[in-house]
């Protein structure tokens, strides 16, 4: 863009030399090779038909074999034991595929550059919640998500007055039985103190805040939950090393304020190399 290219040069490799800033893996690992995917991590859809769930699959392992992570709204999945439309077998649910997305992540990191990372999500809603929020409690299971709940106001308000959640099929938008909600809830804090999962999305309060509504509702996130992202789109992370600013016992605000510009400017650029 016509700028300085020395200057910003020397400033991005001083900066990165001295640990004060890093972008993320992906742009550590890729910059200057043959890949050049540079994003942290992508959110993917995931829609209520096979070829849906296993193109999602592909993409995924496409996105860690280059270092990134995937998230995944599993809510569009019709719940266990439904109908499936032209054939006379029942549906598996989104907890059972989601054990192939684990088992393909598994296999791809063997080769990868390092272990792959999921996100998945499902609406408080969703008639499979109970499974969703026990699976982990197996250790053996899932071990290559984190897993998170879409938790809505309605369950909120629910829960301060003691009323009951209709848990909701996607597919038609019947409801398949109402639970209560605190008890639920009980099911979600046991659930998080055995395996540390389920987290909980406020997922109302995310859309609330969506700074771009007419192209979409936010409903997953990156794997580590920093960052909703709506579907095929992909996070640009940096990092800061706060003690990298302490001077003589004192917090240096201004060196932040000028490492946070030279960082956004940074994420910037590599938004520009980026093989998306």
């Amino acid at each position: 863009w016509d700028g300085d290219v020395a200057r910003w040069e020397e400033a991005f490799f001083e900066a990165i030399a001295s640990r004060t800033f890093l972008p993320n893996s992906p742009t550590l690992m890729n910059a200057g090779t043959e890949i050049g995917q540079l994003a942290a991590c992508f959110v993917l859809p995931v829609e209520d038909t096979l070829a849906s769930v296993f193109d999602a699959v592909k993409s995924m392992a496409v996105i860690h074999q280059s270092g990134g992570g995937t998230g995944f709204d599993f809510s569009p999945l019709r719940p266990a034991g439904d109908v499936v439309q032209g054939t006379p077998g029942v549906a598996s649910g989104p907890v059972s595929f989601m054990g192939v997305f684990d088992a393909a992540t598994a296999v791809v990191k063997q080769g990868g550059r390092r272990r792959g990372a999921n996100m998945g999500v499902l609406r408080v809603d969703h008639p499979d919640v109970l499974e969703f929020i026990r699976v982990k409690r197996d250790r053996t299971r899932l071990t290559n998500f984190n897993i998170s709940l879409a938790t809505t106001d309605a369950f909120w308000r629910a829960v301060e007055t003691e009323a009951g959640v209709a848990l909701m099929n996607p597919r038609d938008g019947s409801v398949a039985r109402r639970v209560h909600a605190r008890s639920l809830l009980a099911e979600i804090s046991e659930g998080a103190w055995a395996s540390g999962d389920p987290g909980v999305l406020f997922i109302d309060a995310v859309n609330r805040a969506n700074p771009t509504p007419r192209l979409g509702p936010l409903s997953a996130t990156n794997p580590c939950g920093e960052l909703p992202l709506l579907p095929n789109e992909a996070c640009n992370l940096g990092s800061l090393r706060l003690d990298a600013f302490v001077r003589d016992g004192r917090f240096d605000w201004e060196c932040l304020d000028r490492a946070v510009d030279l960082g956004v400017r940074f994420l910037d650029d590599v938004i520009e190399a980026s093989r998306y």
